[in-house]
Order: structure tokens, then sequence, then C-alpha cells
């Protein structure tokens, strides 16, 4: 993995804004990005990676506090067999649902859910050590991160992932605090873990999110494009395999 810097902004003399009229100024930034990506080394991975499209919305909004994120955040918390849900668009992410779901439904339904909720990126938690190393989990939740990348960069919509250690902790410690009935905590646990790493990654600003980038140059430009304006164009191919297959 490697880090790859944004170019500094460089302006020659101060920039002078009438206020009758309204522009749109485009700020290149130098902020480092953690790609994970098979090809990542290729000129055109890294021609890609110096453009502000590809910062998470929590760091892209920090460095430009005149840019708006388009969509929302998807925060996912995976489990063996359950999946939690949770969404923002700043620093109050709130607990969306819990999937039962696995294999290629749980990925479809996602972007489903993307598609209705207006998402434009999931950040995924990465399980981890009290020491920062990573564990088996891990490595399965990088599988599923990286299918759903490929999917996902169809519609120009970005996957991250976010150290998770702790956050089913802090969910708990939270619906405790909000008085959630504790025959409630558990149906409800996975969802408010995903809130918590969507609230560690608001928090930190998405330093640290790591985006898992396809390998396929095409895939590439098609996250650099960013997803329709109007997000609401879920395809038949998803509608059909979704609600008509009966295998993972």
């Amino acid at each position: 993995m490697q880090q790859l810097l944004l170019p500094k902004p460089q302006l020659s003399s101060p920039l002078l804004i009438n206020p009758r009229v309204r522009i749109r100024v485009r700020v290149s930034v130098r902020v480092p990005v953690q790609v994970s990506s098979s090809s990542s080394s290729s000129s055109f991975s890294k021609q890609l990676a110096t453009e502000t499209e590809l910062l998470p919305n929590a760091l892209r909004r920090k460095t430009n506090p005149l840019w708006t994120p388009r969509g929302f955040t998807l925060g996912v918390d995976l489990g063996d067999s359950r999946t939690g849900l949770a969404l923002g668009k700043g620093f109050s992410p709130r607990p969306l649902n819990v999937l039962d779901l696995r294999g290629q439904k749980l990925e479809l339904r996602l972007l489903e859910i993307a598609a209705k909720e207006e998402v434009d990126e999931f950040v995924i938690g990465l399980p981890k050590s009290h020491d920062g190393k990573e564990t088996q989990q891990s490595n399965k939740v990088r599988s599923i991160a990286g299918r759903l990348a490929v999917r996902a960069a169809e519609r120009g919509w970005r996957v991250y992932l976010q150290d998770e250690h702790g956050t089913s902790v802090d969910a708990l410690d939270f619906m405790i605090e909000m008085g959630v009935k504790r025959s409630s905590r558990q149906v409800k646990i996975d969802a408010y873990s995903a809130m918590m790493v969507l609230q560690r990654y608001f928090s930190m600003s998405g330093h640290g999110a790591e985006l898992v980038l396809p390998k396929q140059a095409e895939l590439q430009d098609k996250i650099r494009k960013g997803p329709a304006r109007d997000l609401d164009f879920l395809s038949e191919d998803i509608y059909h395999t979704y609600h008509l297959s009966d295998s993972d």
C-alpha cells in the first residue's frame, strides 16, 4: 500500500469575490490518501489518485469548506451472519437497519439501499486487534469490500475501509445510555456498531479511511467522474438478480 499526495494549492494573488456574483472555485489540496488496489502502481492509478474526487466526503469537506457532499455516506458493519447499516452526511449519523443476508444477495441489497438513500460512498468497518493489527476477519471483510467496490464503481460510488476496533463496545454503551431496552440491544447492536464506525469516520474527518480501488482502469474512471446527478437509477439486472435468484 502506498500514500499518494495531492498537489498543494497555489494562488499568485489574493482572490477577490464580488458578493453579487456566484462563482464556483475548485481547490486542490495536499492530502495523503491510502489506496488498496492490486494495480495501484500503474500510471493510470497514480494519475487518478492525485484527484480530489477520490477523497472521502468527510476529508474533502474539511479541506474545502466551499464543497458540499452530493450524497450520503453508508456505514457498514459486516458480521458472520448479520450486517448493520447506518447513514450520515456529517457528524450526526443514525442507525438504519440490519440485514440477514450473505454473499451476492448482501452485495446487491447494499447497492439497492445505496440507490434508495442517495448514497455516494460506503464506509465499511475493518476489524483490527487492540494493537492495530489485522485479523482473519479482516481478510474476509477486505474480500467483500473488494467485490462491492467493483459493483459500486459501475455507478461512480466509492468504497472505504475504516478501523472499527472497539466500536461494538461503544455501540453497547451508547444504547445503554440512550435507554434502549435489553431485549432490543441484541437486535440493534449491528446497526449501532455501523453508526459508531461512521461516527469515528466523521470525527476523524476521513483521515485513516482507506480507499478500495478496483484494478480496472474503466472503473477507476467512473469513480473519478462520480455518480449521476439522479441517483435513483437502479438497473433492471440488479433488481431481477436480487429478487429472482435463490442462490447466495
